[in-house]
């Protein structure tokens, strides 16, 4: 999408144009034409074109391709972050549970770079929260003919504050890398307020009633993603509005409450010291 292009444009650099670590800024991996002629045989040079068959420019090719990919952070930063904490739960129904699983723990260096992207689009962050949402294992069984990725919709009056939405971006990167299309169904009533600064009960309170669905779910599979899962009061807000029918469509009417399989991910949530 059109609205999107900066924010590829920029990653696209960030992975093939600059080779440092998108951290701590130092050398990250080797230039592709030297990494090209490391990998040749000392005698390639005499070799003749004709010799230098597909199958082999195919594996060197493939070679760049998964060197340059391996991430976007250098060895040493991406292993002092502690990935993939196990995941919890929270009740969206009598005897149904959401599960979350998140990338990450919500402290340095993603706390930051999330807050700095999310109220001051800070591009420069943008990299690190995709190296993040690359380490989300993806969900087993889906693809993209039976799943779809539910963003955590904002509302007009705050897309109109802030002037672009977050998670949207990192939902269509989320969506690229899994290879799951994006479904946006789902509507964020303008009456609740920022969740940031209230407890759990609070957060509760302020998200009844604040999702309602404009659409029937095209697929079983649901996966809702939200940048920071500090409760999970959100997501489990949004997944109970899912997982109810919706009164307001038509089509939704006869549909079983049990037809949808609801998962949930997020970058960050919590601290590892707690």
């Amino acid at each position: 999408m059109r609205r999107l292009a900066p924010y590829t444009t920029g990653l696209w650099l960030a992975e093939y144009v600059d080779i440092r670590c998108q951290l701590c800024r130092v050398y990250r991996s080797t230039a592709p034409s030297q990494l090209l002629s490391s990998h040749l045989s000392p005698a390639a040079p005499f070799i003749a074109d004709s010799m230098l068959t597909d199958i082999y420019r195919g594996k060197v090719a493939r070679y760049i391709h998964r060197h340059l990919s391996r991430g976007l952070l250098c060895a040493h930063c991406h292993n002092s972050i502690a990935w993939l904490p196990q995941p919890f739960d929270v009740d969206i129904a009598a005897g149904v549970s959401l599960s979350i699983q998140v990338s990450t723990y919500y402290e340095y260096p993603i706390r930051q770079a999330i807050q700095a992207f999310k109220h001051h689009e800070d591009m420069t962050k943008l990299p690190l929260l995709l190296h993040a949402l690359r380490q989300l294992p993806r969900p087993h069984g889906c693809h993209h003919s039976n799943s779809v990725i539910v963003a955590m919709p904002t509302t007009p009056q705050r897309l109109v504050k802030r002037g672009f939405d977050p998670v949207s971006i990192l939902a269509a990167q989320l969506s690229k890398h899994w290879q799951i299309p994006l479904w946006q169904g789902v509507r964020r009533i303008d009456h609740t307020v920022s969740q940031q600064g209230l407890t759990r009960a609070e957060r509760l309170s302020n998200l009844d009633n604040a999702f309602r669905l404009a659409d029937r779910p095209p697929v079983k599979r649901l996966l809702l993603f939200d940048d920071v899962a500090t409760t999970g009061a959100s997501l489990q807000a949004l997944g109970r509005a899912l997982y109810k029918p919706a009164t307001n469509t038509a089509s939704a009417s006869s549909l079983p409450t049990n037809r949808y399989h609801l998962s949930a991910y997020a970058l960050a949530h919590g601290s590892q010291y707690r």
